[in-house]
């Protein structure tokens, strides 16, 4: 029962939120900015200003659970870069690519960006405890 009280108790409109905002990488790539502006530097770049600000924006606010937020935006956005894909690839190429065209690609993109949200969870979890003047070490007992 607690464990779907926790989810339920999730702040979901930012949990949204961070998934859009997550989803300029793909959309730089989409519309060939990644290509213009030079990879692999633009996605890199890219993912740690979308890292970074996920850490910030939760790590500065009050949100109750950092962790399982960002594991859920990283899920969330897993199965939006999907979805995305499925539609936009058939118009683009005219062709099905991306994920559903190679399904086992699907978990290694779910574990790949749960691992995302984990880490940048913990970092937001840490910038909190930081912020109200609690070591992690001592808020850990």
């Amino acid at each position: 029962m607690k464990s779907s009280s926790t989810l339920q108790s999730l702040h979901w409109p930012l949990i949204l939120g961070l998934t859009a905002l997550a989803l300029i990488r793909p959309l730089f790539s989409i519309v060939g900015l990644s290509d213009a502006l030079g990879k692999p530097a633009t996605p890199l770049i890219l993912t740690a200003a979308i890292t970074a600000a996920w850490v910030l924006i939760v790590g500065l606010s009050r949100v109750p659970h950092p962790v399982l937020t960002l594991v859920a935006a990283g899920l969330t956005y897993a199965l939006a870069s999907i979805v995305l894909s499925a539609v936009l690839s058939p118009i683009l190429t005219g062709e099905l690519q991306g994920p559903l065209a190679m399904p086992l690609a699907i978990i290694p993109l779910l574990i790949t960006n749960a691992l995302w949200g984990l880490i940048t969870g913990g970092l937001a979890l840490l910038l909190q405890r930081m912020r109200a003047g609690r070591s992690p070490s001592r808020a850990a007992r």
